[in-house]
């Protein structure tokens, strides 16, 4: 036999008010009687009366439920994002529905038009890349998003992340004072994400008077699978140091590397990107550029709450500050 559900008619008629007062209470409306809150809220505990946030909607004209789109779940960086993202919407009363993407343009679309489909008060949006077609359903709605941890070129967006041309710049200078050879493992051309990566690591090469060699920039779609590629480019070009784009493919690279007995970091370093757990727990340890993930999430989702509710927004983008983590990958 089916459990039948509580509805906001059962507490009232239980409590001896009206279904406004009811929803009054539930809204946290301070135009209530001590007395009357008490005896309703009383029974709300009793029958275990759960709000429907869409239809308190209705009358808020706000579902109190906030979309997070994210293009991998499996991927630690984007977890460690959606942790913070969750911590603050907790905090702030705030419900979150959670969609993976699976990194694809069609699915990009798909989840995004669902979120709006289900009327939430904003989005929460992160990928590696910005597509011209979410660029457009972006631009499209009313509905506020903000970028986390996600390169974008949408003028007037909101968006939280770390200035990627100053962290590959320290990263690339950082490696320069003890190797010569420095090449940049990194995703695709053309994406904004690589080109901002590209153009500090250029910046590093200008500064310490070293000439770029396109032999040592390595490009593309590229994922732990293609270590050995990757591993044989490398020593074609006669690298001896890399920074990576993340940390799975670093780690591959790595034990490649260690597999065809080249020392970490005494003949080759390594400086990786995403600081996740991975890094902490292969072994030798991966030095990484230090991302704050979790305040990265945490402070686009404040963001987020203050443009939903028309709070005064001090930065649309906020650049938090990065490090270089040293671990047993570089020779400090």
């Amino acid at each position: 036999m089916a459990k039948q559900t509580i509805t906001i008619y059962d507490v009232a008629r239980e409590a001896g008010v009206s279904m406004a007062t009811v929803s009054r209470v539930v809204n946290g409306n301070p135009n209530v009687k001590p007395s009357t809150r008490k005896k309703v809220s009383d029974v709300i505990e009793k029958l275990n009366y759960r709000p429907n946030a869409v239809a308190r909607g209705l009358a808020s004209k706000k579902t109190t439920t906030v979309g997070v789109i994210l293009p991998s779940v499996t991927n630690l960086f984007f977890a460690q994002l959606a942790r913070g993202i969750d911590d603050i919407a907790l905090m702030y009363k705030y419900n979150i529905i959670l969609a993976n993407s699976d990194e694809s343009k069609e699915k990009e679309i798909q989840v995004f038009n669902t979120m709006l489909d289900n009327q939430v008060d904003g989005i929460v949006f992160m990928a590696e890349n910005v597509t011209d077609s979410i660029k457009r359903e972006i631009e499209r709605t009313n509905t506020p998003v903000v970028f986390a941890g996600t390169a974008n070129d949408i003028e007037d967006a909101y968006s939280v992340n770390i200035d990627m041309i100053a962290a590959y710049h320290d990263a690339t200078s950082n490696l320069l004072t003890h190797k010569k050879r420095v090449a940049l493992v990194t995703g695709r051309p053309h994406i904004l994400l690589s080109t901002q990566q590209v153009e500090g690591y250029k910046r590093a090469l200008s500064e310490h008077q070293v000439d770029f060699d396109d032999s040592l920039l390595i490009q593309g779609s590229l994922t732990y699978k293609d270590a050995s590629n990757i591993v044989e480019q490398l020593l074609q070009a006669k690298a001896d140091a890399a920074i990576i784009k993340d940390d799975a493919l670093a780690s591959a690279v790595m034990s490649e590397l260690l597999d065809r007995g080249i020392q970490v970091p005494e003949d080759f370093e390594i400086i990786s990107n995403d600081n996740s757990l991975i890094s902490e727990i292969v072994r030798p340890a991966l030095s990484s550029i230090q991302q704050p993930l979790y305040d990265i999430g945490a402070v686009a989702m404040r963001l987020l709450t203050k443009v939903m509710n028309n709070e005064e927004v001090d930065e649309r983008r906020v650049n938090l500050p990065h490090k270089i983590k040293h671990r047993k990958t570089t020779e400090e």
